[in-house]
């Protein structure tokens, strides 16, 4: 009996020891400057526009936000961003709907304190720039957008808009989008959502073939190094699974690695069928109506961890600028 017990210490220590290992090898060294990232609050100067001078505002908001009013106008409300005049008109509209009156100030209340966003996003492009210094800090704005749109993108900014992330029991949610997708729709998700879409917007998609494979190792590199960025979230908060979704996924790991191979879909060159894998969906057809969307991606996510588990020399940027997928695939060792 005491031999047992003396095992398993032993067996939970060594454990304990390789996991701390793990989480060290990328730590960022405590005397690297941290980047300060600042949410900047369009949301708040639209939303208390005076409808009463609805052309004076919205001059005021070109004057304030030159770049972002032209992503906004253009992207939010589908108009030229020259046309002043009917910006203001749908601005107007947009401000006098009670519909969204409810829903704007929903949006501020949930969102009355950026500091935890700019505590997290600090946190992980601190770790990014050090990484890869090349890559651009981006400022980051909350917008409110009629239901339209959850993230804005360019080279420079990245735009989050707040109405998208009121949480997954937000009634009006239920309206106008499907459940699998409202269950990503909470506030605990914009950090993890900014950082993939700009890690997506950073390391473009460069495959030697358009397979499956390459697909699901390219967006299992953007996770492993999302999760290393943020450490400290849960693997499936990153993944955007819920739980038991996650769950689901290390019970039949096996099972779903055997259906791709014996289906042959590892190589295939179909574009339809490699969305079923990797895209937004309810379940991922091929696999079972019980599994969760994407598991290409969480598949390819399991492959590239293996990888960088067995081969400790590769380092983050060597791993990111590798579009040698194949050769990933064969070195990764991956068994379920």
């Amino acid at each position: 009996m005491k031999k047992t017990i003396i095992l398993s210490l032993i067996v939970i220590v060594v454990g304990s020891f390789v996991a701390c290992n793990k989480n060290k090898r990328f730590e960022v060294p405590g005397s690297v400057p941290k980047i300060e990232m600042k949410v900047i609050r369009f949301d708040k100067d639209f939303l208390k526009l005076d409808t009463n001078k609805i052309d004076a505002g919205i001059k005021e908001l070109y004057r304030r936000y030159p770049d972002f009013m032209s992503i906004y106008t253009g992207d939010i409300l589908g108009v030229d961003p020259h046309d002043t005049a009917q910006v203001s008109d749908l601005v107007l509209g947009f401000l006098s709907d009670t519909v969204f009156k409810s829903v704007n100030e929903k949006a501020l209340a949930v969102f009355a304190d950026e500091s935890p966003f700019e505590q997290q996003l600090s946190a992980a492009f601190t770790k990014l720039h050090y990484y890869f210094p090349e890559i651009k800090i981006p400022e980051i704005y909350f917008f409110v957008s009629g239901f339209n749109r959850s993230l804005l993108f360019d080279n420079k900014m990245i735009g989050v808009g707040t109405d998208m992330f009121l949480g997954v029991d937000y009634p009006r949610y239920q309206s106008f989008t499907y459940q699998y997708l409202i269950n990503n729709m909470h506030p605990e998700s914009i950090t993890p959502s900014v950082m993939k879409g700009w890690l997506y917007n950073n390391f473009p998609y460069v495959p030697a073939e358009e397979r499956l494979l390459e697909n699901m190792l390219y967006r299992g590199k953007i996770m492993f190094l999302l999760s290393v960025l943020m450490p400290d979230e849960t693997p499936d908060l990153l993944m955007g699974y819920e739980k038991n979704q996650w769950e689901w996924s290390r019970k039949y790991e096996k099972q779903i690695w055997e259906t791709i191979i014996d289906r042959n879909d590892l190589f295939t060159s179909d574009l339809m069928l490699i969305k079923k894998y990797i895209d937004e969906a309810p379940f991922t057809a091929t696999v079972s109506q019980e599994s969760p969307g994407r598991l290409g991606v969480w598949l390819g996510w399991q492959i590239v961890q293996s990888y960088m588990d067995k081969h400790p020399e590769v380092t983050l940027r060597a791993l990111m600028l590798d579009n040698n997928y194949k050769q990933i695939f064969d070195k990764s060792g991956y068994q379920p």
